[in-house]
Order: C-alpha cells, then structure tokens, then sequence
C-alpha cells in the first residue's frame, strides 16, 4: 500500500491510498480518481516530503532507545527493590493470602512457577512480570 499527496486542477489537495504506482496511473486513466471537494477527475500526484536514513543515524537511535530503555530498567529495579518485600518462591503463596484477606495487604516481589503463575491468573490475581537484574554475589558481602 502507497500513499500519494494528490491536487486537482482546482487547488483542492488530499490523499489517496493505492496498491502501487501503476495501480494510481490506472485508476487516473479510467476517471476513477476525483478530488473529494469538487469532483473533478483531473488529479494529479504531488511531490511528497521524503525522509532518507543514513545507516550512522539508524545505528544512533537504536543505541539512544536502548539506552532510554536500560535507564527505565534501572529505575524500576531501584524502586521495587526499595518498595517491594522480597518474598523469593513463596511469592504465589503471598499473594493468594494477600488477594484473600488471610494477610496485610503489601508489596511484594518474587518468583513463580508457570503453573504458579496460571493458578494466579484463575484465582484473578493480579501480577506483573518483569526481569531484574541479578546482584553480583561477589559485591553482596
């Protein structure tokens, strides 16, 4: 699918969308492209504004986003850490206390099993799953 910048003779200017090129020249040929303001079939196809790529501009803006995304990783990860009781394997099991009533309401963070984690999608039990970045053991003590 292709979109042109169109005007009529008339100085009405729109937009028409088409397979290709050759199916716009077809369609003109036979009178089926009209300007949606007057009617008139005498279109023609404008000079649409172009936007080229160098390589060195994609490869920056893919290092920018990736580094947007790990500053947004990193963030997240500081606030649960700081927000959030680590409850480790028993986190399905806290969360079902939780969403029960049988304990305080709080935050908490952990793991799952698959199977853990479809008994708390049927329990209604809401979750967000995300990575966090292991802690070097080495810096720990």
């Amino acid at each position: 699918m292709i979109v042109f910048d169109l005007e009529c003779v008339n100085g009405h200017t729109f937009e028409g969308w088409f397979d290709d090129s050759n199916e716009f020249e077809h369609q003109c040929q036979q009178g089926l492209v009209s300007c949606p303001v007057c009617e008139t079939t005498s279109v023609h196809q404008k000079l649409s504004a172009v936007a080229v790529r160098t390589s060195s501009q994609a490869t920056s803006i893919r290092n920018n986003q990736q580094d947007v995304l790990s500053r947004i990783n990193a963030k997240l990860t500081h606030y649960v850490e700081k927000n959030f009781e680590n409850v480790g394997t028993d986190f399905a099991k806290e969360a079902l206390k939780i969403h029960y009533g049988s304990s305080t309401p709080k935050n908490i963070r952990g793991t799952t099993t698959p199977e853990e984690d479809k008994l708390l999608n049927k329990e209604g039990v809401p979750v967000i799953k995300f990575s966090m970045p292991e802690k070097d053991k080495e810096k720990l003590n």
